[in-house]
C-alpha cells in the first residue's frame, strides 16, 4: 500500500514522501495514528492544501520536545527491582515501566515513545532511547537495582557491583576506617606525649 507521510517516520522517510509500506502497519498504526493519509490524486491535493499549516504545526511540536529533551539531558532514574545474587532479576523493565518512571521525574512519555528492543532483565545501568518527536530523540540511563544504595553504588562504578564485589568494597571500606581510626589514635597519643614532655621541661626549668 502506498501512503503520504504527514510526518517524518523512521526508515520511511520525511513529511510528504510517498512510500510503499506493509497494508498491516498502515491500516493499525500509520492511518489510524494520523501519521499518513492513502496516496491517491485526493489525497495528495489536500496534503498540498495542508502543507504550511502541517509543517507548522510540526515545528512547534518539534521546539516542545526539544524543551523536554533539555529537560531529561543526562537523567539517570532509578528502578527498584528484585534480582538474584547474578544480578538476573525477578522479572523485567518493560518499556511502560520506563515511561511511568520518566513521567514520575517531571516529564510526560508515552509507552510507544520508549525504543526498546526487548525488556530489561538484569541489574546495572541501561541506555535506552527516547522519542519525544519525530526529529528530537534522547538517551536516558535506566538504573536498576535493589535497593537506593545498590542504585547509588552502581553509579559510582558506572555498572552492575555483584554480591562479592560489595562484599569485597564493604570490607576494604571498612579496614581503611579501621586503619584511619588507628592513625588518628597513634597521632593522639604522640600529640599527649609531646605535650607530657613539654611540660615536663616546663618543670625541670621552673625548678
Amino acid at each position: 500500500m502506498e501512503v503520504i507521510l504527514l510526518e517524518r517516520i523512521d526508515n520511511l522517510g520525511q513529511m510528504g514522501d510517498v512510500v510503499k509500506v506493509r497494508p498491516g502497519f498502515a491500516r493499525n498504526f500509520l492511518l489510524p495514528q494520523k501519521k499518513a493519509l492513502r496516496a491517491n490524486e485526493n489525497n495528495l491535493e489536500v496534503f498540498r492544501q495542508r502543507r504550511a499549516q502541517l509543517e507548522a504545526e510540526n515545528l512547534k511540536r518539534r521546539q516542545e520536545a526539544e524543551e523536554v529533551a533539555k529537560k531529561l539531558d543526562g537523567l539517570q532514574i532509578v528502578v527498584i527491582r528484585q534480582a538474584g545474587d547474578s544480578g538476573q532479576l525477578y522479572g523485567s523493565v518493560s518499556s511502560r515501566d520506563i515511561a511511568e518512571a520518566i513521567t514520575e521525574a517531571g516529564a510526560s512519555v508515552m509507552r510507544n515513545q520508549v525504543i526498546q528492543d526487548r525488556p530489561i532483565k538484569a541489574l546495572g545501568l541501561h541506555d535506552i532511547r527516547v522519542r519525544l518527536h519525530p526529529e528530537v530523540s534522547i538517551v536516558v540511563t535506566i538504573n536498576v537495582a535493589r535497593s537506593e544504595s545498590e542504585a547509588e553504588l552502581q553509579q559510582k562504578a558506572g555498572k552492575f557491583v555483584s554480591f562479592e564485589e560489595q562484599q569485597a568494597r564493604e570490607e576494604a571500606a571498612e579496614a581503611e576506617a579501621l586503619e584511619r581510626a588507628a592513625e588518628a589514635e597513634a597521632a593522639a597519643e604522640a600529640e599527649a606525649e609531646e605535650a607530657e614532655s613539654e611540660e615536663d621541661e616546663l618543670y625541670k626549668e621552673s625548678s
